[in-house]
């Protein structure tokens, strides 16, 4: 099982990525201290951030097997699915925005989180969501050796 959350956490992180790179590359440090709903420099930066130390206290776990390290790991995921809820908050909200017929050319500010794909949103959440339940049965000892 801690094998398969390995996957997991290493194709979410693939994802998180790719998204990230896109908020980049359209501008999203330059928006980030613009007024309005949108993701914020330190929120993206820290969802990734910690996802990636947690995903390295992993690897070290499984060389260690060192299980108060899953249990740090699980810590950090926890807190990188609030910063990632918050995040999928905004964005629904301004597709919504976007989405109703008021949204014309006056309201045409388009963020930079709103070039993210939905399906890739959607999987990312996903296998999210799939690691969060591996490392947490893990960490609690189901289902090892």
């Amino acid at each position: 099982m801690e094998w398969a959350a390995l996957v997991t956490w290493v194709l979410t992180a693939g994802g998180g990525f790719f998204m990230l790179g896109l908020w980049l590359k359209h501008g999203g440090m330059q928006q980030s201290d613009a007024p309005g709903a949108r993701i914020r420099a330190a929120r993206i930066l820290s969802h990734f951030a910690l996802a990636a130390i947690g995903l390295v206290i992993w690897i070290v776990y499984l060389a260690s097997d060192t299980e108060a390290l899953a249990w740090v790991a699980l810590a950090l995921l926890l807190l990188v699915a609030v910063l990632g809820f918050s995040m999928l908050a905004i964005w629904i909200a301004q597709r919504r925005r976007s989405a109703t017929p008021a949204a014309g050319p006056a309201n045409a500010t388009v963020t930079a989180e709103q070039h993210f794909p939905a399906l890739v949103v959607a999987v990312h959440g996903v296998l999210a969501a799939a690691t969060l339940v591996l490392v947490l049965l893990t960490a609690a000892g189901v289902g090892g050796s």
